[in-house]
């Protein structure tokens, strides 16, 4: 049990640095109070992850786990390739 949460901590840590979420808080917290900023993303985060296990807890009782990773990791390439064909043309111009 502590493996898995020093895995799911660690894989979620280096997936959040420099992603936009960050960058967000980032720049409220150049403007506002840094203790609001942060319990008010703490909060945001948590809710969200929260969401995200009952989701995945309810899904885990009719989807098989190998094919809740498929899909997450298909969800992931539509977003990417979605992301970088739209950032093709500007990138092109350059």
């Amino acid at each position: 049990m502590l493996r898995s949460f020093w895995t799911v901590f660690a894989a979620l840590f280096l997936a959040e640095l420099g992603d936009k979420t960050q960058l967000a808080v980032l720049a409220f917290a150049s403007s506002s109070s840094r203790w609001i900023v942060f319990a008010a993303a703490s909060l945001a985060l948590t809710a969200s992850t929260g969401l995200a296990v009952l989701v995945g807890r309810a899904l885990g009782t009719v989807v098989p786990a190998a094919w809740l990773r498929v899909g997450a990791a298909a969800l992931f390439l539509v977003v990417g390739a979605v992301t970088l064909i739209d950032a093709l043309p500007e990138a092109l111009r350059r």
